[in-house]
């Protein structure tokens, strides 16, 4: 993502992707940078869905007064031939370098590819703004986001977080911006579950863990609150089971092994091996294995075998607690 700026920005920024919170703090900095410089920066921003032909070519045409000027083209890759030519030509010409473009592509490589090249012809800093798929990569957000606000968030907080909220990034920022507002110093674990229990993810998370650790009562507690606030079944079993294979895979690693080498291993982010080695503690290897077939069993029961979910859920939480007990 590009950072904030110490000087002007350049004549040509290209936005690949389609990530829209990646985009628009994109076009920010860029916005930021030149306004750093002269104050009275004026912003045009155009879309494809109302530009008119010339209207481009207008907008980047030098003021007579040597005013600068950002013009930020979204969704370039929607231009239509004409106004993507037109596009083309305003890129080419440097004869205006107060005036900063700042072009959003999605990156398809089958439209608007003539933008691109004239974006890259004309020496375009460009910035990723893929969408973030990678839970390591979710974490590093939210990281940055605690960063920028001069706050702390401990790890195994913000992957409670992450695990929340989800995929959507908005919806991410959203929430680190929350929890900096309504929050001081260090934001830890349970700040996060006080504010998103009643997220499907945060309490699936929050019954596993809770039976993982031999915690009978708390986790049939959490499970029923779970189910209360309209949590699928099927997300508790899959907490479970996803629990219990980190617990294999940690389990079953060679001894002695470094944590960060056991991480990239079991693909688990290093925090995470801590967690689990210590929910290690009192299981055998027989009783992973009973608790799975439990969890299997109960998994096949929300998903129709049985007639009532929050039953088997509720056997299986039981059977998982005293399988780590046994």
């Amino acid at each position: 993502m590009l950072g904030p700026m110490s000087q002007p920005p350049p004549r040509v920024t290209l936005v690949v992707g389609p990530e829209e919170v990646l985009v628009d703090r994109a076009v920010e900095v860029v916005v930021q940078a030149a306004r750093a410089v002269d104050p009275q920066t004026d912003v045009r921003r155009l879309d494809p869905g109302s530009l008119e032909p010339g209207v481009l070519r207008e907008a980047a045409s030098p003021s007579l007064f040597g005013e600068r000027s950002v013009l930020v083209v979204r969704r370039a890759h929607e231009l239509s031939e004409e106004l993507s030519r037109e596009l083309v030509e305003v890129l080419g010409d440097d004869s205006a370098p107060d005036i900063h473009v700042v072009v959003c592509h999605e990156g398809a490589a089958n439209r608007g590819k003539a933008v691109l090249e004239a974006a890259r012809r004309a020496g375009a800093e460009q910035v990723a703004a893929e969408p973030v798929k990678r839970l390591a990569d979710r974490l590093a957000f939210v990281q940055g986001e605690f960063r920028a606000a001069k706050r702390r968030i401990s790890e195994p907080a913000a992957r409670a977080l992450v695990e929340s909220i989800g995929e959507d990034l908005g919806e991410l920022a959203s929430a680190c911006s929350q929890l900096i507002s309504d929050t001081t110093g260090s934001v830890d674990v349970e700040q996060v579950r006080r504010y998103y229990e009643g997220r499907a993810d945060v309490t699936s998370f929050a019954v596993a863990d809770r039976a993982l650790e031999g915690r009978a009562a708390e986790a049939l507690e959490m499970l029923r609150y779970a189910l209360g606030a309209g949590v699928a079944p099927v997300l508790v079993t899959s907490a479970l089971a996803s629990s219990l294979r980190s617990m294999v895979l940690v389990g079953s690693a060679t001894r002695g092994l470094p944590a960060a080498d056991l991480a990239r291993q079991a693909g688990l982010p290093p925090w995470k091996v801590d967690v689990v080695r210590r929910q290690l503690r009192g299981w055998t290897p027989d009783g992973l294995s009973d608790a799975i077939r439990a969890v299997a069993t109960a998994d096949a029961d929300v998903k129709g075998a049985a007639s009532d979910p929050g039953y088997a859920l509720e056997r299986a939480v039981v059977a998982v607690t005293e399988a780590r007990a046994g």
